[in-house]
């Protein structure tokens, strides 16, 4: 298992410096800095390169920018309006520039409009520690009461809208605006500009479209990207929605095995993949992530460890970020997967026998408390949860190793 570091980019709270510190040497990155539908040009691709490279020179771990996270898809394509053929041509564009650089790997996701959605980014647990959480009231607080979405109360049992209602009816106007901001905060381009006016114009757009809808769309768009990255010898993999449910209305189609299955189906070649996100499938109390991987493991070409714990007993609800090894997935079964997987592909002669993994979020503790990294990002918090992960990736090889002899 290759170890990877998610960095944003020079504006990154946790610098270069720290991931080398982390002992990651790849280095997952995206140039957040180029809008959405453009070509990502060779002098870009390559200023980030060396950017990585001259940082890297300088300390005891070399670093390379090993993984695209996220080359993303426009809202154009998933809808197909506008200049979406002009976009996919530019997606094309810029994944073999991208080959042209030596960097393999290119992860992206297909939610209409919501990148991720919390509630609170820092959510108290008893250690003091803070974390992102999503509740489940809350969000329905906002759908119901403040955005005011038409439509709204069907999204919800009744037991919920109620709860919901007077919940709102008791807070103060600053921690509904809190609601708003952290919510807001998931969406690309985030920022304390948009209104929820603008937001609901959004969710306009995306009314025509349903499950199907989106579903055909992203297989139109497969059929097209990902001959062309196999001819370029890339594997692109798919980030599952989070949380994988339908939030305010939108379809959502990377939320459960199944929907994986007909991923890989729609384009069978090796190109079209998985980006196996424990914490964003964990948070369905209905998906089995050691099951998948061993079932889908073949098409899994990037990994995102981190866990959740669900404080539901249903298949959605509410659900915090919890340390690596204390959440409701299993993630000693997990890896155990992989390695067995990285095991088949190594007898299979697969030049992609190790699959690169990151220490997705963590918990905010120490020093990560004041440093206000990107929300779910915290430095001390990955590492704390990349030193458990080795452990468990150590513990399994080493008894896999006494079993062989």
């Amino acid at each position: 298992m290759r170890e990877t570091w998610r960095w944003f980019g020079p504006a990154d709270q946790v610098s270069l410096d720290d991931v080398a510190q982390a002992g990651a040497g790849g280095v997952v990155t995206s140039l957040h800095h180029v809008a959405v539908g453009d070509v990502w040009t060779p002098g870009e691709i390559a200023a980030r390169q060396a950017l990585i490279r001259e940082q890297g020179a300088h300390l005891p771990v070399s670093l390379e920018w090993e993984v695209v996270e996220s080359l993303p898809v426009s809202e154009d394509i998933k809808r197909q309006t506008g200049p979406w053929r002009d976009h996919v041509e530019a997606y094309k564009t810029s994944l073999t520039h991208l080959a042209e650089a030596g960097i393999r790997t290119v992860c992206y996701n297909f939610m209409p409009l919501l990148d991720w959605t919390r509630t609170d980014l820092a959510y108290a647990v008893p250690t003091k520690a803070t974390c992102m959480r999503f509740d489940l009231i809350d969000f329905a607080m906002f759908d119901l009461y403040l955005l005011k979405r038409p439509g709204a109360e069907d999204s919800f049992p009744a037991e919920v809208i109620e709860v919901a209602r007077q919940r709102f009816m008791d807070a103060d106007d600053g921690a509904k605006q809190a609601l708003v901001r952290n919510i807001i905060c998931g969406l690309p381009g985030g920022n304390d500009e948009l209104t929820l006016e603008d937001i609901r114009g959004h969710l306009e757009a995306y009314k025509p479209y349903d499950h199907s809808a989106l579903c055909r769309h992203q297989s139109d768009f497969l059929e097209q990207v990902v001959p062309h990255a196999q001819s370029l010898g890339l594997r692109l993999c798919c980030h599952p929605d989070d949380p994988p449910f339908s939030l305010m209305g939108l379809p959502r189609i990377m939320s459960t095995e199944a929907d994986y299955a007909r991923l890989v189906a729609a384009v069978d070649l090796p190109a079209n993949g998985i980006t196996l996100c424990s914490g964003s499938l964990g948070a369905r109390g209905d998906n089995d992530l050691p099951g998948i991987m061993r079932r889908l493991g073949a098409h899994v070409h990037f990994l995102h460890l981190r866990n959740v714990a669900l404080e539901h007993d249903e298949t959605i609800g509410s659900f915090h970020e919890a340390e690596h090894l204390a959440g409701s997935v299993d993630m000693p079964a997990l890896i155990a997967a992989v390695l067995d997987e990285e095991k088949r592909r190594t007898s299979e002669g697969r030049e992609d026998n190790s699959i690169p993994f990151r220490p997705d979020h963590g918990q905010d503790i120490l020093d990560d408390l004041s440093r206000r990294a990107q929300p779910g990002y915290p430095a001390i918090g990955r590492l704390k949860g990349l030193a458990e992960l080795r452990g468990v990736i150590a513990g399994l090889t080493y008894a896999n190793l006494q079993e062989s002899v």
